[in-house]
């Protein structure tokens, strides 16, 4: 398996951890009683980071398996991450800008590598036998 597959599957699996920590923090804060304008929406956002965090898991593991999809999926969860990251360094927060952005222009850079593109050529399982 070649090493760049391993630092992008690395790199989603530790977005998806923080994703995971930021869910923990929001329902925290949610449920120790901070105002909100919308419990509902609080919920729903909650939601949105817990799903959003489970399928950048799903991403990494497949990934380090072989799998194609996994190569787009990558990258749009990379291409989400400069929005943030970029928006973050212009507006004074440099280090967490640059946390997210440096791993990310890493994975963008290693997903369109040769030996990624060869890795990531499953496209499934076998048909199932009569």
């Amino acid at each position: 398996m070649p090493g760049a597959v391993k630092v992008v599957a690395v790199v989603a699996a530790a977005e998806a951890t923080a994703l995971l920590a930021a869910a923990g923090w929001y329902a925290y804060e949610l449920l120790s009683g901070s105002p909100v304008l919308s419990f509902w929406g609080a919920v729903f956002t909650l939601g949105l980071l817990l799903a959003f965090s489970a399928w950048l898991y799903s991403v990494a593991v497949f990934l380090y398996r072989g799998y194609r999809w996994t190569r787009a999926a990558a990258l749009v969860a990379q291409l989400f991450v400069l929005t943030i990251g970029l928006p973050a360094i212009t507006s004074g927060l440099v280090i967490p800008g640059l946390a997210m952005l440096v791993p990310a222009l890493i994975a963008i850079v290693l997903l369109f590598s040769n030996k990624v593109i060869n890795h990531a050529s499953r496209t499934g399982s076998a048909p199932p036998a009569l």
